[in-house]
């Protein structure tokens, strides 16, 4: 599925303030190296649905077998099998006796020390492959797993690596079986043990997806496979929100546009939100939080969100928000299936102008019958004309006002808000009442 860098920050999928990104959320893997490979997973969503489900029956079996996985493979061992690569240190003497090995034991003290804490990592780095393959490296295994796994038996099925199979840890081998050992390792296993551990860092981007699916009771998303566009959702909810209100959702090529309308702060930005986070999460194999999801392959997924201006190059805010319209009728105008979000359509013009600019986008958009659409506006006049057109769907977020005090409960409803709440929110953080101080 195509996407662009605005997509991916207008959907919290990664944002500056790292902490606050879904990325950041999701993000239970045990080595720098599989926050990598998991950084790349979300910056390369998947474009066919047999790879997605490939992804999804791999996380499961992760998911069943998870009490077998082995603990014993941490970032710090990767680092020091790493640093004892990059280390200066004494030549490993090639046939260690009893009377080499003590000798290098005690004339090589440091290098020892190294060479021993190294190779014990080393160790149980490769015991902990050895538990992933004999476990996870089945006939029915998922075919990526499948290929990763059996890549990784060949890098160390080594007849010199034996004795890690024969032995419990690292202190039942003798001086002479470490260093033979620590000897083969540095000088004939380099290559092979860093294809090993990028093998492992792809493995641990699958485990921590996994971690996240339990940990936060995520569902996996059932792919229709259609020509057509299609999204039905159950009980959706936004992934970074504490304590969030669900929704149900359904779009089809038959029913493809949601034009939604509420007062601001209604939730219209997180719903967005939280559906293109959902249709992101689904796209890369992962787990969506939602009782129930089922959608066709999008072909991309394209945001208008949070549009900014540029002084440096003298553009302003509503020159920005035309470009990233232009370029989004230009991208999707090609039969494909796109999912299109757009909150706040021309909020950088004046509201007459804004509202002729944005019919007229509408008008055009609902042409394509090949993507969905979810549009917000606070421009809720412009819903009568477009309820001639059958594919339009229109919801809205409900405000109820008590004593001046705004209660919002976040549920989507049918139809169209004609809530306008600026001046009482002025009035209610008192800043009417400050400038009638002045």
């Amino acid at each position: 599925m195509e996407t662009d860098k605005t997509t991916l920050n207008d959907l919290a999928v990664f944002q500056h303030d790292e902490e606050f990104s879904i990325f950041h959320k999701l993000n239970f893997t045990r080595t720098v190296g599989g926050r990598e490979k998991l950084k790349h997973i979300f910056n390369s969503s998947l474009k066919d649905i047999v790879a997605i489900e490939n992804v999804q029956k791999t996380l499961q079996l992760i998911l069943e077998k998870k009490d077998e996985w082995p603990l014993t493979i941490s970032n710090g061992s990767v680092m020091m099998i790493q640093k004892f690569y990059e280390s200066s240190i004494d030549q490993i003497p090639a046939r260690t006796n009893s009377s080499s090995a003590f000798f290098y034991k005690i004339f090589h003290a440091p290098d020892f020390s190294l060479v021993k804490y190294s190779t014990g990592h080393a160790f149980d780095f490769i015991k902990g492959m050895h538990q992933i393959i004999s476990i996870f490296l089945t006939e029915d295994a998922p075919e990526n797993l499948k290929k990763i796994l059996s890549k990784a038996k060949i890098l160390i099925e080594k007849h010199q690596l034996y004795i890690v199979a024969a032995k419990e840890k690292t202190d039942d081998l003798s001086i002479t079986e470490l260093l033979g050992l620590a000897h083969y390792i540095r000088y004939h296993f380099k290559q092979n043990f860093i294809e090993v551990i990028e093998i492992y860092f792809q493995l641990d981007a699958w485990y921590g997806m996994a971690m996240a699916v339990k940990e936060y009771n995520l569902v996996f998303p059932k792919f229709i496979e259609s020509k057509k566009p299609e999204l039905k959702v159950n009980k959706l909810y936004h992934l970074l929100l504490n304590d969030p209100v669900a929704y149900d959702l359904e779009l089809n090529a038959y029913n493809n546009f949601v034009f939604l309308t509420g007062a601001n702060m209604a939730g219209k930005s997180t719903f967005i939100k939280a559906v293109g986070g959902a249709v992101f999460l689904a796209h890369i194999g992962m787990g969506v939080p939602a009782k129930s999801m089922e959608l066709s392959l999008f072909d991309g997924l394209l945001s208008n969100i949070n549009v900014v201006d540029n002084v440096a190059k003298g553009e302003s805010y509503f020159y920005n928000e035309v470009q990233r319209i232009k370029n989004t009728i230009i991208r999707i105008n090609d039969g494909r299936k796109w999912l299109i979000l757009i909150d706040e359509l021309f909020k950088g013009t004046n509201v007459q102008d804004a509202m002729k600019c944005s019919t007229v986008v509408i008008e055009g958009l609902i042409k394509i019958k090949s993507s969905l659409f979810i549009l917000s506006t606070h421009l809720y006049e412009i819903g009568e004309a477009l309820k001639n057109y059958s594919n339009i769907n229109f919801k809205y977020f409900e405000t109820n006002v008590a004593d001046e005090q705004l209660n919002f409960n976040y549920n989507l409803k049918d139809g169209i808000s004609n809530d306008r709440l600026g001046y009482l929110i002025l009035k209610r953080e008192k800043v009417i009442e400050l400038l009638e101080k002045l």
